[in-house]
């Protein structure tokens, strides 16, 4: 997997590339949370280019965002696939996270 940022003013663009399970997410659970520390904490999390995400990844997507609503941070998801947002439903996770089309209307969301 591979993970590309781009800084938009105050907010990083994390957009990984690939599927997120087993070892890669916990490696990306770090790097996510590396990135918040360096930043101002307003993270989207692009997630247009992953096909499939497992339970795994998704407890990790869980505790970063809690890590950061701890600390006053933000991770803001946009571009999911409908299997990614089935699977965030049917594990009753959806609603820990604000959901965006697309990665300018998430950033737009923090003006």
């Amino acid at each position: 997997m591979t993970i590309q940022t781009q800084q938009y003013g105050a907010v990083t663009v994390v957009k990984p590339d690939g599927p997120l399970i087993g070892t890669d997410a916990d490696k990306f659970k770090a790097r996510l949370l590396e990135i918040a520390a360096e930043t101002l904490g307003r993270v989207v999390l692009d997630i247009s280019a992953v096909s499939y995400l497992d339970s795994r990844a998704l407890e990790s997507l869980v505790d970063v965002t809690q890590q950061l609503s701890a600390s006053g941070c933000v991770l803001k998801l946009c571009a999911a696939n409908e299997t990614i947002r089935q699977v965030m439903m049917l594990t009753g996770v959806s609603s820990q996270f604000e959901h965006f089309e697309d990665a300018n209307s998430a950033i737009r969301s923090f003006l």
